[in-house]
């Protein structure tokens, strides 16, 4: 199998939530009962390259405390790095993912606007810790972007959005648009002088959920030479399951039942129970790769599976291992070797690498 870069793993999060991102409580050299990452799991999936997410809740963190939260989790990623430093390296540039080796290169990805609270300052020194690309927004908006999943009020970037995508092209960090609406996905694609990413989306015309492209801004990427990391959750890629979480969320919303409540959890376990939620597959991950190259184009398609971003991953998806067997129904597909690589880390790095040639532009 090529080199694979992954665009998306929350495990810092989940390390955060399970362990109080205490690396003395947890041996992630061995497989983690509750975690689809450790150490082993990455080695059989052959991942090469890793984005680890920094996310916060927006939920949880805002203001000066979403900041602080941040920076907790990059420390936890360079602490990852140096607990297992023959099996990690810590990597800013292309260049560096390259030189990895044997190691998995780790590079840092922070998810949401929210975590640099409207300070350019802040976003700076988050570039200067290592971070290489923002999402602009989570499921909430910033004051400054609107989320695909919260209410629409710009119907774009404000003014001092557009100060920080021009601000993160001088510094070479990503503009990545998972989870922005698609109006903020339009204008960002039209303000960036850089490539731009979707760290972790996949396709709408196959599974209509608002976090997912829609054709004509995966066309308009290919124009800006960006790139669209399909991801693995079961409701961005199974219509099925996507329809039975709306069903949930529906029913809970005329409940009054918030998420994380008692009440939500006994509501999801009755509903399981009069009607188990669909189970996605690796065909219809594959059916996501193959839908973005057709519509954007071999060279802007890679690989954000989100792992730790759900319970439940797609059937011979469950967790990091399954890299192989989703390159393997490729080949079934009649991918060739070229296309493969493509796919699995070149146009990745092709992006990275882009956004530094800009950064030194702008210098």
């Amino acid at each position: 199998m090529p080199m694979l870069i992954d665009g998306h793993n929350d495990l810092a999060w989940a390390m955060r939530q399970q362990y109080a991102c205490d690396l003395d409580l947890v041996d992630l050299t061995c497989r983690v009962p509750g975690l689809h990452t450790d150490l082993q799991r990455l080695a059989a999936g052959e991942v090469g390259g890793q984005f680890w997410s920094v996310y916060v809740s927006p939920e949880l963190y805002s203001g000066p405390a979403a900041v602080m939260a941040t920076l907790e989790q990059i420390d936890f990623i360079h602490r990852l790095v140096a607990r297992y430093p023959e099996r990690l390296v810590l990597a800013t540039t292309a260049d560096e993912v390259v030189a990895s080796g044997s190691r998995i290169a780790s590079l840092l990805g922070m998810e949401g606007g929210h975590c640099i609270d409207e300070s350019l300052p802040v976003l700076r020194v988050m570039r200067t810790l290592g971070v290489r690309y923002m999402t602009l927004t989570h499921n909430k908006n910033v004051p400054w972007a609107d989320a695909a999943t919260d209410e629409p009020v710009l119907r774009g970037l404000s003014e001092f959005g557009v100060d920080v995508v021009r601000e993160m092209n001088r510094l070479g960090m990503m503009v990545d648009l998972s989870h922005v609406s698609p109006d903020v996905m339009r204008h960002a694609l039209r303000v960036s002088a850089a490539p731009v990413i979707f760290s972790h989306s996949s396709a709408r015309a196959l599974c209509d959920h608002p976090r997912n492209v829609p054709d004509d801004v995966l066309e308009t990427l290919a124009d800006n030479d960006g790139v669209c990391m399909v991801t693995f959750l079961p409701a961005f890629v199974s219509p099925e399951v996507r329809q039975w979480n709306k069903d949930l969320a529906d029913t809970a919303q005329q409940r009054g039942v918030v998420k994380g409540d008692p009440d939500y959890r006994r509501l999801v376990h009755d509903l399981s129970t009069a009607s188990p939620c669909p189970t996605a597959t690796l065909d219809q991950v594959v059916d996501h790769i193959e839908h973005v190259r057709e519509v954007a184009g071999i060279d802007h398609v890679g690989i954000g599976g989100d792992y730790m971003g759900a319970e439940d991953m797609p059937s011979g998806l469950e967790d990091v291992s399954g890299y192989p067997r989703l390159f393997a129904a490729l080949v079934d597909r009649g991918w060739s070797c070229s296309d493969r690589t493509k796919l699995a880390g070149e146009n990745a790095i092709r992006v990275l690498r882009a956004s530094e040639d800009v950064a030194t532009a702008t210098l």
